[in-house]
């Protein structure tokens, strides 16, 4: 993993000792999608590594929950409109619960990351503010506004109002911009123009007053000592919000800003456009966690360099994927990134996947009528040479995910079941005298049939009758599975109980 192993190289020439903190950010306005993930496990392999070399390191998950809420998320009831402009830890969860909008919906990233086994401090906002964490840091603010000001102007190059200043105050209830008077340090208090040109005196303790966000982050930089950020492209551009906060956290904080780890985006296949929580596009991240092994999500976000776009096929794409990573834990000679890459996606979890083909899984589940035990069975007596006894668990795992992927994701020309009966009727005298010679021909068929034989029968028919394919696999399948396609058919049939499949071609029940 050459892009881990030179990000962890730097952080540690520039910081040779004492522990390493890593942040990630995330406000809570919607649900969480796929991509938040790519930012959390970044930070995740950089831990890992670190701690690999005999480093201490933490990874905290900053919650942004004392934001306003902008805009209302498609899955979100049209009256929230009056929650517009007030701190998200203050809005009711839509669930009706007691919990806070924040709270409802960073669960949907909490929960997904203890099962993909992150190591992970999750701090929020309304938490540090309200108990004068960032009193310090609104006083250096708010005394070097000039200085901030054309930091934000010079690099951003936008120009900023003449009543600008670096806050947001909490006025009944909302955050608001207003325009900044002055400030008492000894009282803790400042003075504020309300809409009206009011004057008003606001304790700035107790998280009434907030940072603009690009203010926000490089004081947190400098409160948390924050030495690696990993954040979204749009973050990194020139001019962008990076530059600004370094800037800033060198000129009015004293502080270095930290090392950044810019990451594109995850896409859905096909989509140009990266995912979002308000809009409602996208896979939410902890319904993937339900679908795909841990292991494979994270296989599928670190390993390629954070600077790849990736893209997800939650239909087509799985198979190749599992498949993928099926086969680099078969490899005997896997090259030193290979064993960090596995060994990075492992930590922390039981294993679940097997060395059995994700296709061979999927058909044998569903041949099986969907049932562990019996899929197991078919696994025996079709990969006679697979270490069953040592890997039984961890088959029944990968199963579970199997079932939820057909479910919710699996394209409908995979999904089949076994026909509860067959109605001969719907069946031609030729198509009849086919499937009745197909089963004399499996009933003569070596015990130990495989997919080969099997295929070779089939289309030994399809020759001597000069039948075309499709002559030869639409019956074929309407008896066994009510459809005119399935999967690929002399390894099909070779899972299938033999008796059983006899009986079926003779059209009998």
């Amino acid at each position: 993993m050459q892009w881990l192993n030179k990000i962890v190289d730097e952080i540690v020439r520039r910081f040779p000792d004492g522990e390493i903190l890593i942040e990630s950010g995330s406000s809570p306005s919607g649900t969480y999608h796929l991509g938040h993930l790519r930012e959390l496990l970044t930070c995740d392999a950089v831990l890992l590594e670190l701690r690999r070399r005999g480093r201490q390191a933490r990874h905290v998950a900053y919650v942004d929950d004392l934001d306003a809420l902008r805009k209302i998320p498609v899955n979100i009831p049209a009256d929230y409109e009056q929650y517009l402009g007030k701190s998200l830890c203050d809005i009711p969860a839509p669930d009706g619960s007691d919990k806070s909008y924040a709270e409802f919906f960073i669960g949907g990233l909490e929960r997904p990351s203890k099962t993909l086994g992150m190591d992970i401090e999750f701090m929020y906002t309304h938490d540090k503010y309200r108990t004068g964490f960032f009193t310090e840091a609104i006083e250096k603010a708010l005394e070097n506004a000039d200085t901030i000001r054309a930091s934000l102007e010079g690099i951003s190059g936008h120009k900023l109002g003449e009543d600008w200043s670096p806050i947001q105050v909490n006025e009944d209830g909302y955050l608001k911009k207003r325009r900044f008077v002055s400030i008492d340090k000894v009282a803790k208090t400042l003075i504020y123009e309300d809409k009206d040109g009011q004057q008003k005196t606001i304790d700035y303790t107790k998280g009434d007053v907030k940072l603009d966000w690009r203010i926000d982050w490089p004081a947190r930089w400098w409160l948390l000592k924050v030495n690696v950020e990993p954040f979204g492209r749009d973050h990194a551009t020139k001019g962008g919000s990076y530059d600004t906060g370094a800037a800033i956290v060198k000129d009015v904080f004293a502080a270095p800003a930290p090392l950044p780890v810019p990451y594109d985006f995850v896409n859905m296949a096909g989509d140009t456009k990266k995912m979002s929580a308000s809009k409602g596009t996208g896979l939410d991240a902890e319904g993937v966690t339900q679908v795909l092994p841990p292991e494979i999500v994270r296989f599928f976000m670190l390993r390629f360099p954070p600077s790849k776009r990736l893209y997800f096929d939650p239909e087509n794409g799985v198979s190749q994927l599992i498949d993928e990573y099926a086969e680099l834990l078969a490899k005997e000679d896997k090259t030193d990134d290979e064993k960090q890459l596995l060994e990075i996606c492992r930590t922390n979890l039981n294993p679940v996947i097997s060395r059995v083909p994700f296709s061979h899984l999927v058909a044998s589940y569903q041949a099986a009528l969907k049932d562990a035990d019996k899929t197991i069975e078919i696994i025996r007596r079709t990969d006679p040479d697979y270490e069953m006894d040592q890997n039984l668990e961890i088959i029944k795992d990968e199963l579970k995910y199997i079932d939820q992927w057909l479910d919710k994701w699996a394209p409908k020309d995979v999904k089949f079941a076994l026909a509860d009966h067959v109605d001969a009727s719907q069946f031609n005298d030729g198509e009849k005298e086919y499937l009745a010679a197909l089963a004399d021909k499996i009933a003569s068929a070596p015990e130990g049939a495989d997919g080969e034989w099997f295929h070779k029968a089939v289309y030994e028919f399809k020759e001597s009758h000069s039948l075309t394919p499709q002559q030869v696999f639409q019956p074929l399948y309407r008896a066994l599975i009510g459809k005119d396609s399935g999967p690929r058919a002399g390894w099909f049939l070779s899972i299938l109980p033999r008796d059983w499949l006899i009986k079926r071609l003779k059209l009998e029940g």
